[in-house]
C-alpha cells in the first residue's frame, strides 16, 4: 500500500449507506466511523448490516474512537466503562476486518492555580503511567495475532506526561501513530518534533487544510504545507483520511488532490 485516501464520517447524511456510497462515487478507499455518533456506538453496530455495506460499494472502514475516552480515569467505574468500550470496538473490528483505530490521549483534569495548571495525571504520573501500562496490555491481549492497529492522534500538543505514556504505548507493535496535520498547524507545530522522531510509527493521517485556529478546511484554502505532509505520509504507506466536514468540502479537497497530487 502507498497511500489509500478516505473520507470521515458525514453530519450531514444521514446514515452510514450515503457515506459509503459517496465514498464510492469520490473513488475513496475507506470511511473512518466516529463513534462518538450513536449509531456507531458498538452496542449499536449491526455487523452483518456493515459487512453488506462494505462488500456493495466497495469500501472498507476505520473507527475514530470516542473523543472523551480516558483510559486513565482515578474513578475505576469510569475507566472501566472507557476500556470496556475499547474491547467492544476492537472485537467489532476484528469481525470487520478494520485495519486501525483511531485515539486520542486525554489530557486529564487540571488544577488552575494562580501561576500555573497542575494537571492531575502529572501530578499522580504512577498511577497514570501504570493505567497506561494496564490499557496496553488489554489491547494486546484483545487484538492477538490479528493485524490491527491504534493510532495515536495529536491535538493540541502533547504534554511531557502524555509523551511518556505514549512512549510506553509504542513499544508494543500493536500501537502506531496519526498525524493531524490541521491540529498540528494550529498547536504551532508542537508535536512535529515528536511525531517525526518516532516516524517509523506513524500509519495514519488526518488531512485538512487550516489558518491559525481554523481547522478542516478545504484542501489549498490554508496555509499548511500539504504536499510536504503527503509526501511523508506516501513513504511511511500511510492510509489518509480526508478530514473536511460537508460533501462540498470534500469534493473541493478531491479536485485539489487530482491537480497537485499524483
Amino acid at each position: 500500500m502507498s497511500i489509500e485516501f478516505g473520507i470521515p464520517t458525514l453530519i450531514e447524511l444521514t446514515g452510514l449507506e450515503e457515506n459509503a456510497k459517496l465514498c464510492n462515487d469520490l473513488g475513496f478507499k475507506f470511511i473512518e466511523l466516529n463513534m462518538n455518533l450513536p449509531q456507531y456506538q458498538a452496542e449499536n453496530m449491526k455487523l452483518n448490516m456493515f459487512r453488506d455495506i462494505s462488500k456493495e460499494y466497495g469500501v472498507y472502514y476505520t473507527i475514530h474512537l470516542d473523543e472523551n475516552l480516558n483510559i486513565s480515569d482515578f474513578n475505576q467505574a469510569v475507566t472501566k466503562a472507557y476500556l470496556d468500550t475499547v474491547t467492544q470496538s476492537l472485537i467489532a473490528a476484528k469481525e470487520l476486518e478494520i485495519p486501525l483505530l483511531n485515539m486520542h490521549m486525554n489530557r486529564g483534569v487540571y488544577f488552575t492555580l494562580p501561576d500555573q495548571k497542575i494537571f492531575l495525571f502529572e501530578k499522580y504520573r504512577d498511577i497514570y503511567l501504570k493505567n497506561i501500562q494496564y490499557f496496553k496490555t488489554m489491547c494486546e491481549a484483545v487484538i492477538g495475532g490479528d493485524n490491527i492497529n491504534i493510532a495515536i492522534e495529536n491535538t493540541e500538543g502533547y504534554t511531557a506526561f502524555q509523551k511518556e505514556a505514549i512512549d510506553i504505548l509504542l513499544e508494543s507493535p500493536v500501537f502506531t501513530l496519526t498525524w493531524d496535520i490541521g491540529h498540528s498547524h494550529s498547536a504551532g507545530n508542537a508535536d512535529e518534533r515528536y511525531i517525526m522522531q518516532n516516524e517509523c510509527k506513524l500509519k495514519h493521517f488526518h488531512i485538512h487544510d487550516a489558518s491559525g485556529k481554523q481547522n478542516h478546511l478545504t484542501l489549498g484554502t490554508g496555509n499548511v504545507n500539504l504536499l510536504e505532509k503527503l509526501n511523508i505520509a506516501k513513504r511511511n504507506h500511510c492510509r489518509c483520511v480526508i478530514e473536511t466536514k460537508t460533501v462540498t468540502s470534500l469534493q473541493k479537497s478531491l479536485n485539489w488532490l487530482a491537480t497537485h497530487w499524483s
